[in-house]
């Protein structure tokens, strides 16, 4: 998948250009509006209503408390005490106030990363209008193909882009081998193999990191994720990252980052880092698994049964291509516990027409 093209400091960054009357920010509060990832996406929403307020992004999330970013740094929204921050994420935008920084209404979103939380109630949103997800991963026991493509899912559903990045390579005996199978992963897919610790991390990361381009890291604990923030966005001292290391035996890292958080990338876009998950439980994610899986998903436009469960039917191009093959069985078992997983924990509409109920599949 190729890179996203990078936003010229020179394009229209009139971030006010959809709403009539002049425009209500200085040059440089539209430069630093666009560095965000301000675009004709949230411009076109604004209406008359919303003349003399102005767009933040939100920098942080907390029980009680939203903060957004703007050229003076982080300031705290004044909310209603009844606003339940849950329904807000990390990227969001959002319109403010500026007499008493109040916030007054959240824009839609271009995309967002969310997942199902066992025990919880609907999805726990992760972070919003992402343009890269970069899904960081290990070259030691970390490394594990059916979690990546749990990551996978999630981020194609997201309709962000997904790249794979590889850390801890001066470690590995065998780094080729961990890249062949990263890349397996899905088509055309970009892995990216360094060493979060290295002075050229940041660099390799560059196609993605760009002015007005938003990266957000997700994967499991210890991998480097905090390390590779603090050198995208140059932080050192207090204002970095905390990093930990992991055990030997396993791999397994020990949780340094425990809340979202929204970072100013050196190259002039921004890193959102997430705190370490290593069990991600998959719903309402099915566009997704079929885009990880599309070979499968062509092969099943050409088996003889429209509802072909891949199993023990006749006719089956799928199983047709595991026995010749060209499709590993492994492959196929992993597709196959995803797709049930997706199928039990994804509501579904029941009820007569113009009444209906969302219940869970069991």
């Amino acid at each position: 998948m190729s890179a996203p093209q990078h936003v010229s400091s020179g394009a229209n960054l009139d971030p006010y250009a959809a709403v009539p009357g002049e425009p209500l920010t200085t040059d440089h509060e539209a430069t630093f509006l666009a560095s965000l990832g301000w675009s004709e996406f949230f411009s076109d929403q604004l209406t008359d209503d919303d003349h003399g307020l102005i767009p933040r992004r939100i920098a942080e999330v907390h029980r009680s408390r939203l903060s957004v970013t703007s050229l003076d740094g982080l300031i705290r929204l004044k909310v209603s005490h009844q606003l339940n921050t849950s329904e807000f994420a990390v990227g969001d935008w959002v319109m403010v106030d500026p007499e008493d920084d109040s916030l007054v209404r959240r824009l839609e979103r271009r995309t967002l990363l969310q997942r199902r939380v066992e025990g919880r109630q609907g999805q726990q949103l992760g972070a919003a209008n992402v343009d890269t997800l970069l899904i960081v991963t290990s070259c030691n026991a970390d490394f594990n193909v059916a979690r990546l493509e749990r990551y996978m899912a999630l981020a194609n559903q997201a309709e962000t882009t997904p790249v794979i990045v590889l850390t801890k390579a001066d470690l590995a005996p065998d780094v080729a081998e961990y890249e062949a199978q990263a890349k397996a992963l899905q088509r055309d897919l970009a892995v990216v193999v360094l060493n979060a610790k290295s002075d050229d991390a940041a660099s390799a990361l560059g196609p993605w990191s760009g002015f007005g381009q938003t990266l957000a890291l997700i994967g499991s604990s210890g991998v480097g994720k905090s390390t590779l923030v603090n050198a995208l966005a140059r932080l050192s001292g207090e204002g970095s990252q905390a990093t930990g290391g992991i055990r030997e035996r396993d791999a397994k890292g020990r949780h340094t980052t425990t809340a979202r958080s929204l970072h100013a990338m050196a190259g002039g876009g921004w890193v959102i880092d997430t705190p370490g998950m290593r069990t991600l439980h998959v719903s309402d994610v099915q566009e997704g698994i079929e885009q990880v899986f599309s070979e499968i998903t062509e092969l099943a436009e050409h088996c003889r049964f429209r509802d072909c469960t891949h199993d023990h039917e006749p006719g089956c191009a799928v199983q047709a291509a595991v026995k010749s093959g060209t499709l590993a069985p492994e492959r196929l078992a992993r597709w196959r516990v995803l797709r049930d997983e997706n199928d039990k924990n994804t509501p579904k509409m029941t009820g007569p027409k113009g009444n209906k109920v969302l219940q869970k599949r069991r």
